[in-house]
């Protein structure tokens, strides 16, 4: 059976939680052990070891539109913590990206970097910012991808 496919109906927390089940569920079905948490206080969604026994901070980010964000305070710049970007558009199943928060180390149009002052409102974060002009630095982390280079 095929879920609905009709995304713009969820609301944001819906959708959110959808795209947290289905990370577990991708990642599980790759092998990985997932360990989840009932609170998500530290911007870590779940903990997944992998078949190689490596233990990986995983923060799931789901999009309809064209830019999320992480605060810089929330992840490390590493492989070990890792973003699963789950793209929603209508009548398709989610696109499924998993990349590592070390991407950030070298910003460009997508993995974007953003500094705030103390002074301002927003915290500094790390953004994945799409657009079809830029989609193509997305291919490289398609689930598929990370999951079969392991």
């Amino acid at each position: 059976m095929v879920p609905d496919l009709n995304w713009s109906k969820l609301k944001p927390m819906q959708i959110g939680r959808y795209a947290e089940y289905y990370a577990k569920m991708e990642f599980t079905s790759y092998g990985y052990e997932v360990y989840t948490s009932e609170v998500d206080d530290h911007g870590v969604d779940f903990i997944a070891k992998g078949p190689e026994g490596v233990f990986l901070e995983v923060q799931v980010k789901a999009v309809r539109d064209n830019y999320v964000f992480i605060r810089k305070d929330k992840i490390l710049p590493d492989d070990a913590h890792l973003v699963c970007y789950m793209r929603f558009s209508d009548g398709a199943l989610p696109e499924v990206y998993i990349i590592p928060a070390s991407v950030w180390k070298a910003p460009n149009a997508v993995f974007v970097s953003r500094d705030y002052k103390p002074e301002q409102k927003s915290k500094s974060e790390l953004g994945i910012n799409f657009s079809v002009k830029n989609a193509h630095l997305l291919e490289p982390y398609r689930a598929e991808n990370y999951f079969s280079a392991r």
